[in-house]
């Protein structure tokens, strides 16, 4: 190696002291016509390429272009005249594509990306050289390859050049009419296929793979196209496409950032040209796909659920996974999420056309073909696992377009108000709202989770579908009922009688009928008289009080235990209120409307009217996405979760007046436990992990009462955060 610097030093010397427009030229041809010489002369064809000076000459032809070129300026040189007229790159392209001597392809593939990374003046668009550089490409992604690390290298400097010089992408793509509508055939032939799971798959998962059942069905619905497979499609996506699944994590990584480079060129044109002339978005919709149906169905939720996730480019660090993302299948699990990441990116930098139809076709081939079938099966273990995938997908989504399609997919695009009949308007979402309230606890909680990533999510369409469509009339108050608040945009109530709470059966037996008897009320509501015209700290004081008063005296044990106080709810909704915006129009009561507050509150509803008999985990799922609605700073949804004071028409319900009803129901139950204080606080200390856990009777219903008491904290928090109050 030292002598080979030497030597080249030795002739850079002798190339800056002679007359280059000559000296040049002469010592490029020499190199050329040493290298067509060893061809006439050599006898031995099993000698491999590095044994022969071939390698060395392509160096030395390389400098002296690169050199020329600093001293020529803008004009092309003679001995770049002299590659381009003799078409060098052409004949060294046969001489690879022949490996003769054995390695030639590699030696020819380093060239080319050299020439096209080191040389500053735009050549792809000459004919000499983007067709060598065409048919290069068309000797790449064989199967067996041997020269794959080559192959990316120069792939990599094409989208080098192309990202430089966004106008000669279709010299490189070789896009014409009949290809593009080729590959519009074939993905919409894959589109049909993945939602008729008719399609066999492309390759055979292996025997011996523990999710081959899985990979089997699910690669049927995916709607492979044998157009897509390496050996027949040829251009530059498929390859970079096919070398993304190479052993080699190198190869893999330059053949991602490649097609990175491509799709991120901001031009609408250009991505026009992406989407309609290529088989990219199939292709990746494709991957995505198979990656998915690799993952073993035998997967523990609990597992998936813990799974913090990764960037794509995550998966080339040396550094080893950290021990609470291992788990039995986490490497497939982890292979997947970090190409759902990558699609996210390429989504995200693409112009909006190719990002939009990037995530079409994954709605089709993956949402559509194998997520929506697996979601309406009847395996309670199979809905289980899938649906925690999905919300784990979607803690994963950063592109905007992707969320689009995945919020169409599980949730449709109506807007109307909904009715307790449209039980077949959309079924998916019918279908994951009503496993909300499963059978199995376990796959409510899933999917309570599933919607409370959702509604973490940037997008107002997911808030808009699920609850603000059925309140924008306010068809909930009872009519006549209010004057309009000018400080929050709705109406305060002016009827003389508390309506809804003070002559609420239940709230008035659970003093008629206690033990406790003659003692004060545990929840005193304040007057009418009080509460119209108070000042605005008067009524955040009310209404927060409302909520830390609702569980009575003796079922209350957060007091007693130091660090569970109300405050530390504060804090937390104050960073909550931060993290979301929402507006909207708001419109006035309609009396004729009969109201309906949707398929998804009624069933959070039902199930928080059930918080004394669930389990401790579904409590905190249900109190949890409840709090994430009642965040939002939507004057309606503020109205109709924190509102206490409200008078609802005939046969609605809100939040505090399903509380209420629960209140009642605990104060007929805790009659007939004894200490129950006492037991409730040794529940709370063992949730908390301060003491052994031990057998304790009604331990249900004592677990929901402490899940009530933090969750009407968290209330009472989150209505004193989003309210205004003056000078506090």
């Amino acid at each position: 190696m030292d002598m080979f610097n030497k030597v080249t030093s030795f002739l850079q010397q002798a190339l800056e002291t002679r007359e280059p427009s000559i000296n040049l030229l002469d010592s490029f041809v020499d190199h050329w016509k040493a290298i067509t010489n060893y061809y006439i002369e050599t006898t031995d064809e099993s000698r491999p390429v590095k044994q022969t000076d071939i390698p060395w000459r392509l160096r030395q032809m390389l400098d002296i272009l690169v050199y020329e070129e600093t001293q020529q300026g803008e004009e092309t040189g003679p001995c770049m005249e002299y590659l381009l007229q003799h078409k060098i790159l052409e004949t060294l392209c046969t001489l690879g594509k022949a490996q003769y001597p054995p390695g030639m392809s590699q030696q020819v593939m380093l060239f080319f990306s050299k020439v096209l990374s080191q040389i500053q003046k735009p050549v792809l668009h000459l004919i000499n050289v983007y067709r060598p550089v065409q048919k290069l490409i068309h000797l790449c992604g064989l199967p067996d390859s041997m020269t794959e690390t080559e192959e990316s290298q120069f792939l990599f400097a094409v989208c080098t050049r192309v990202k430089k010089d966004p106008y000669v992408l279709n010299y490189i793509l070789e896009i014409t009419k009949d290809s593009q509508k080729r590959c519009s055939s074939a993905s919409d032939e894959a589109v049909e296929e993945g939602c008729s799971g008719a399609s066999s798959p492309e390759r055979a998962p292996s025997p011996a793979s523990p999710s081959s059942s899985t990979a089997s069905s699910c690669s049927a619905r995916s709607g492979a196209h044998p157009s897509s497979s390496p050996q027949t499609a040829t251009g530059i996506i498929p390859v970079l496409m096919h070398l993304g699944k190479s052993q080699k994590s190198r190869v893999v990584l330059r053949s991602m950032e490649s097609l990175l480079l491509l799709v991120s060129l901001p031009q609408e044109d250009t991505g026009h040209l992406l989407a309609e002339g290529t088989p990219l978005c199939h292709l990746l919709a494709q991957r995505l796909t198979e990656l998915y149906c690799l993952i073993p169905s035998s997967l523990d939720p609990a597992d998936i659920h813990s799974y913090s996730g990764a960037q794509w480019r995550d998966q080339f660090t040396q550094d080893s996974p950290e021990e609470s993302q291992s788990f039995p299948g986490s490497e497939t699990v982890h292979r997947f999420f970090c190409f759902l990441d990558y699609c996210s990116q390429l989504t995200k930098e693409a112009p909006r056309v190719l990002g939009v139809k990037i995530a079409r076709a994954i709605h089709l081939q993956w949402l559509e073909g194998v997520i929506q079938p697996h979601l309406l099966q009847m395996s309670e273990v199979g809905i289980l696992v899938h649906t925690a995938l999905l919300s784990c997908s979607v803690r994963h989504i950063r592109s905007p377009a992707l969320l689009e399609e995945l919020v169409q997919f599980l949730l449709g695009s109506d807007t109307h108000c909904e009715q307790p009949q449209d039980t077949h308007t959309h079924i998916l979402r019918y279908r994951l709202i009503e496993h909300c309230n499963h059978i199995s606890d376990e796959i409510s909680i899933t999917t309570l989770r599933l919607f409370e990533e959702l509604l973490q999510k940037p997008s107002k369409s997911i808030l808009t579908n699920l609850v603000l469509r059925n309140l924008e009339k306010r068809s909930y108050r009872l009519p006549g009922s209010g004057v309009t608040d000018e400080r929050h945009g709705v109406e305060s109530d002016v009827l003389e009688e508390s309506e809804e709470l003070e002559e609420d059966p239940f709230f008035t037996d659970m003093y008629e009928d206690s033990e406790l008897g003659g003692q004060e009320p545990l929840l005193t509501l304040p007057s009418v008289r009080e509460r119209h015209n108070p000042s605005a700290h008067t009524q955040v004081a009310d209404i927060v009080n409302s909520f830390l008063c609702l569980v009575p005296q003796e079922a209350k044990t957060s007091h007693l235990v130091q660090g569970a106080g109300y405050d530390t709810y504060v804090q937390d909704a104050h960073k909550l209120v931060a993290t979301v915006s929402y507006s909207a129009k708001t419109t006035e009561t309609n009396p004729a409307t009969d109201f309906y507050e949707g398929h998804f509150l009624q069933i959070l509803f039902d199930r928080i009217a059930r918080i004394l008999e669930q389990p401790y985990e579904l409590n905190l799922q249900v109190t949890s996405v409840l709090s994430k609605l009642a965040v939002f700073p939507h004057a309606h949804l503020h109205e109709y979760l924190l509102d206490p004071y409200i008078s609802l028409s005939p046969g609605a319900r809100s939040l505090f007046s399903t509380l209420v009803r629960v209140i009642g129901d605990l104060m007929q139950r805790i009659q007939h436990i004894q200490n129950v204080t006492d037991k409730l606080m040794m529940i709370r200390r063992q949730l908390m992990g301060l003491e052994e856990e031990t057998m304790v009777d009604h331990v249900t219903l004592l677990k929901g009462v402490i899940v009530l008491e933090e969750f009407c904290k968290e209330l009472a928090a989150i209505a004193f955060v989003k309210l205004p109050i003056e000078e506090q």
